[in-house]
C-alpha cells in the first residue's frame, strides 16, 4: 500500500510539474506579442503579466496605468502595449490616439471590452457592459431618461434627500467630534438613488436600511470576489468557457425582487412616478410595441432589473466619493471654501432663499471646484474598450487585432503636466470660463468621452451640487487631526483616504 500511495505522489509531483512547465513555456510565448509587432510594452512577468497591483496590495491598478502612463510619456513613446496576465493589452498614449479610439475612430472600440455572462447573469448585461447592437439599441432607448426634462422631474426628490442629509447632520454632528463625512454623503447618495432609480423613499442614514447593506457588500468584496474578478479580467476566455458568473447572489437576488416587486405593483395599480424606473416601464409598456418584446422596440425585465442595478451601482460609490473629495479640499483651502459659501449664498439670495433646478446653473465657482475635484481624484481611474475589428494604428504598420482589449488611463491624463501645470495642487482656475477653453480635447476624461459618454453625468452633477450646498451653509470645515497626513489613498478600483476622510465641523449660526 506504502509503495502504491508513493507511486501516487510522484506521479501528482510530475504532473504538478509538467504543468508549470508547459504554463512557463506559454507565458513565454505569450510574452512575445508586442514584441513582434514592433509596439513598446511593459515588461511581463509570470503570472501577473505588466499588472503587479493585481498581487500588490500597497497600489491600485488605476495609479499602476497612471504610472505606466507617465513612463511611456517620459520615453517619448505614443503608445504601448502591456499584457493581463497572458491577456495583451493597448493602451494609446497620444492624445490624438486617445481621441481616435474614444471618438473618432468609435466604430472600431465601441465595446467596454468587460466580460459578461448574460445567459446566467442578466443582471450583468446592462450599459456600461454592453457592445455593439445592443448598446447602441439600448442606449437609444434611455437616453430620454436623462433629459434636462426628465432632469427637472426629479429634481425634488433629490431636494428632499438633501434636507434628510440636514436633519442627520444637526441630530448627530457634536462639535467636539471629528467626522468621517464619506459615510454621511454615501447614505446622501443611496437614498437619493434608491428613490430615483427604484422608486422607493428609502431613508438610508438608518444603519439597517437594506439599500445601505447591499451597498457595503458591493464595496466590501471578498476574496472570492476578487478572485472571480481576477479571472474575468485576466483570462475573460476561461471565464465565458466555464460560464463564470461574478455578481454575489445576494446583491442578485435584492435587486431582482426590488425591481420587479415595484414594477408589478405599478403596473397593477396603475400608480406613476417621476423617475428613472417610470422611464423603464413606460419603454417596456410602449404601444408602440405591439406588446412585441424584440431588440427594436421594446425591453425586458432582464433589462430593467440590469439597468436599474448599474444605476445604483455606477452613481453611489462614484457620487458619494466626490462629494467628499469637494468637502476635503474645501477643508484644506479655507478661502477657497468661504468664496464658494458667499456664491451658495448669493445665488439663494437670488432665488428666494430656495434652490431651485435653475439655480444649480448659477453655481458656477462651485462648478469649478467639482471639475477640479474630478481631474485630481477621477471616480473611474481607467476607461476599457475592446477592439471589435482589426485596427491599422494611422501612419504605422501596426494593427490592434480584434479582441484586444484597450485602456485609456484617466489618472495619468489628469496629472500629466503637458496638460495641467502643478497637477498636485488643487486649482479651480483651471476651469473659469477664460481658461476652460485652452483645455485640450480628450486629457479631461472623468466621464469617459464621446459616444459611450456617461449618461447619468447631469445627474450625477446635480445630486453633487446639492449635498455640497447642504453641507456648506450649514458647516464650516476644516481638517481634523484624525486624518492620517500625508495623504495616502486605499488600493481600492476608487480610492479613498487611508483611515477615512476626518473633518471638523463647525455649526454656522
Amino acid at each position: 500500500m506504502a509503495i502504491i500511495t508513493g507511486n501516487i505522489c510522484y506521479d501528482l509531483t510530475g504532473l504538478v510539474f509538467a504543468f508549470i512547465a508547459i504554463f512557463v513555456v506559454y507565458c513565454q510565448w505569450a510574452f512575445r506579442y508586442w514584441k513582434v509587432r514592433g509596439v513598446p510594452f511593459v515588461e511581463p512577468r509570470i503570472p501577473w503579466g505588466s499588472l503587479k497591483s493585481q498581487i500588490n496590495s500597497t497600489i491600485s491598478m488605476g495609479e499602476e496605468f497612471a504610472q505606466m502612463y507617465a513612463n511611456a510619456k517620459r520615453d517619448g513613446h505614443k503608445h504601448i502595449g502591456l499584457y493581463a496576465a497572458t491577456s495583451p493589452i493597448y493602451m494609446p498614449v497620444d492624445n490624438d490616439l486617445i481621441k481616435r479610439v474614444l471618438a473618432k475612430d468609435f466604430n472600431y472600440f465601441n465595446a467596454r471590452g468587460i466580460y459578461i455572462n448574460e445567459k446566467d447573469e442578466p443582471i450583468g448585461a446592462h450599459l456600461f457592459a454592453l457592445g455593439g447592437k445592443k448598446w447602441k439599441s439600448l442606449r437609444s432607448k434611455f437616453t430620454p431618461n436623462f433629459s434636462s426634462g426628465k432632469l427637472k422631474s426629479m429634481f425634488h426628490t433629490v431636494i428632499s434627500c438633501g434636507k434628510m442629509l440636514e436633519n442627520c447632520l444637526r441630530t448627530r454632528i457634536n462639535a467636539d467630534e471629528p467626522v468621517d463625512l464619506k459615510q454621511f454623503m454615501g447614505s446622501f447618495t443611496i437614498s437619493v438613488i434608491g428613490s430615483c432609480a427604484f422608486g422607493i423613499d428609502c431613508n438610508s442614514f438608518e444603519d439597517d436600511n437594506p439599500f445601505k447593506q447591499m451597498a457595503n457588500r458591493i464595496v466590501n468584496r471578498t476574496l472570492t470576489d476578487d478572485v472571480r474578478f481576477a479571472v474575468a479580467i485576466n483570462f475573460p476566455k476561461l471565464a465565458s468557457a466555464i460560464r463564470l458568473t461574478w455578481i454575489p447572489k445576494t446583491i442578485k437576488d435584492f435587486f431582482t425582487k426590488v425591481v420587479v416587486d415595484t414594477v408589478t405593483y405599478r403596473e397593477n395599480s396603475k400608480v406613476d412616478r417621476n423617475d428613472f424606473l417610470q422611464g423603464l416601464i413606460n419603454i417596456k409598456n410602449d404601444p408602440e410595441s405591439g406588446g412585441k418584446l424584440n431588440e427594436e422596440t421594446a425591453i425586458t425585465m432582464d433589462e430593467i432589473v440590469a439597468q436599474s442595478f448599474v444605476f445604483f451601482v455606477a452613481g453611489y460609490e462614484t457620487s458619494a466619493t466626490t462629494m467628499s473629495w469637494v468637502l476635503y479640499e474645501m477643508a484644506a483651502n479655507p478661502d477657497i471654501q468661504e468664496r464658494v459659501r458667499e456664491e451658495i449664498e448669493e445665488v439663494l439670495n437670488n432665488h428666494n432663499g430656495e434652490i431651485t433646478y435653475e439655480s444649480l446653473y448659477d453655481l458656477k465657482y462651485m462648478g469649478q471646484c467639482i471639475d477640479e475635484t474630478l481631474r485630481k481624484y477621477p471616480p473611474i481611474p481607467f476607461l476599457t474598450r475592446e477592439c471589435s475589428q482589426d485596427y491599422q494604428i494611422p501612419e504605422t504598420n501596426q494593427v490592434v487585432e480584434k479582441g484586444t482589449r484597450v485602456i485609456i488611463p484617466t489618472i495619468g491624463i489628469h496629472y500629466d503636466e503637458e496638460y495641467y501645470a502643478d497637477p498636485e495642487v488643487f486649482d479651480p482656475e483651471r476651469f473659469s470660463e477664460e481658461n476652460r477653453k485652452n483645455i485640450i480635447p480628450y486629457t479631461y476624461v472623468p466621464f469617459g468621452e464621446g459616444p459611450r459618454l456617461c449618461l447619468g453625468m447631469r445627474f450625477g452633477i446635480i445630486q453633487v451640487k446639492i449635498g455640497i450646498m447642504t453641507v456648506l451653509r450649514n458647516y464650516r470645515l476644516s481638517i481634523s487631526k484624525k486624518m492620517q497626513m500625508p495623504l495616502k489613498l486605499t488600493p481600492a478600483f476608487i480610492p479613498t483616504p487611508e483611515g477615512g476622510l476626518w473633518l471638523d465641523m463647525e455649526k454656522i449660526c
